[in-house]
């Protein structure tokens, strides 16, 4: 029962914010795993790999060191200086200095600062549909307005730049990019890229580009950081940038933010300070010693995400109802379903299909948790180990062709 004092609070805009689907299926998943069911948890985008171990002893060491107390409130300098270093040499933005990076709590906390130093009430930021949820959260929480351009399986999934165009109103601030893009694991090519960014120009925006699954790719398919194409509009562009999906940090909560905007970096360093003082000092040891040490994890780890991806498609071919589209990037599986798989399998639409799946074990992510134009549509994340991927997709299959009772 709530309080006296609670009922009387005014409306907030946390009110209006979701608790979320995939956390909520989660939730019904782990519950069922701590009472010994088996689980398949394709409901979530936690890679399953170790922390490299060169990035572990860079912790203890640290430790030992006693580099455990308050630490630069906009990153430590040497992780500063590191990363600037990869931003020109790896992704190709000319320029970066230390001053231009800014150490977060992970990508959301980062995007949470992007949107809360970029954004004015009432400002609109264009955004992809189907998205990641707590990008629009993040725009809400910050006063804005997301507007949403539909994505197809016809385009490959990618923004149609002249649909961004026409989205635009006078109270667009900025244009949100996600490459390689969850859920559907879409890439945006240089040739796309760089007609939004000649959008941007023409109508003076922003561009947030979220660089999460910078690594997470696969051949023929490679990545472009929009910064790096944008030539005079590069000061305009805000990226977005973390550990946990390129080095398996999830849980170390290390993002970055790279601008050069002189207004933004003051309000940054506002924001970061009244919300974390600094990110945790041993994480950003750890954060230094994945930028500057071996990388040579990477190719490995595409590798076996390639072979997951493959057990995924595969159980999922040919089964009435359901179009997987082939991510080229991260590492979901986005599913187009037709209604008469679900009057085949007894549900109603998606959402009561992915609760179905979930209280039989079986992770996903309805399409509606992504967006307002993608309802007829289910995400499969194959983050989890390649054993389980493998026993998940054959029960998959054998629950969405009817096989296996719902």
């Amino acid at each position: 029962m709530q309080s006296p004092a609670t009922e009387t609070l005014a409306p907030h805009r946390l009110d209006g914010v979701s608790f979320g689907k995939i956390v909520q299926i989660r939730e019904t998943l782990l519950r069922a795993q701590a009472k010994g069911a088996r689980v398949i948890r394709f409901e979530s985008g936690d890679p399953s790999f170790s922390v490299p171990p060169h990035v572990l002893e860079a912790i203890a060491e640290a430790g030992r060191a006693g580099k455990t107390h308050y630490v630069p409130n906009d990153g430590i300098p040497e992780l500063r200086r590191a990363l600037a270093d990869k931003l020109r040499a790896k992704n190709g933005i000319d320029g970066v200095l230390p001053r231009d990076v800014y150490l977060t709590n992970g990508a959301m906390h980062a995007l949470y600062v992007t949107f809360g130093t970029l954004l004015s009430e009432g400002d609109e930021v264009i955004i992809p549909d189907p998205m990641w949820t707590e990008v629009a959260e993040n725009i809400r929480l910050a006063g804005g307005v997301p507007v949403r351009v539909a994505l197809d399986a016809a385009n490959d999934y990618a923004y149609a730049p002249e649909a961004v165009a026409r989205a635009i109103t006078p109270a667009t601030r900025a244009i949100f990019i996600n490459t390689p893009h969850n859920p559907t694991g879409a890439l945006l090519d240089r040739p796309t890229l760089e007609a939004l960014v000649a959008i941007a120009r023409e109508r003076d925006l922003w561009i947030v580009s979220d660089e999460a699954y910078e690594d997470v790719l696969y051949e023929p398919y490679s990545h472009t950081s929009v910064a790096s194409i944008a030539g005079d509009w590069a000061d305009r562009v805000i990226s977005v940038f973390s550990f946990s999906k390129s080095h398996a940090m999830s849980g170390l909560r290390v993002g970055y933010i790279v601008t050069k905007s002189g207004i933004l970096q003051e309000r940054i360093q506002k924001l970061l300070r009244c919300t974390i003082n600094g990110v945790n000092s041993l994480a950003q040891w750890a954060a230094l010693a994945a930028t500057t040490g071996s990388q040579d994890h990477l190719p490995a780890m595409r590798a076996e995400y390639r072979v997951r991806r493959d057990m995924l498609l595969a159980a999922l071919d040919g089964i009435p109802g359901v179009r997987p589209f082939t991510p080229r990037g991260a590492f979901y599986v986005w599913a187009e379903l037709d209604p008469a798989l679900y009057a085949s399998l007894g549900v109603a639409s998606a959402d009561e299909l992915s609760a179905k799946l979930a209280a039989n074990g079986i992770g996903s992510a309805p399409g509606d948790a992504f967006g307002e134009q993608c309802t007829d549509a289910i995400r499969f994340a194959f983050s989890c180990d390649t054993e389980m991927v493998r026993v998940g997709a054959e029960v998959l299959r054998s629950a969405l062709t009817g096989e296996a009772a719902l």
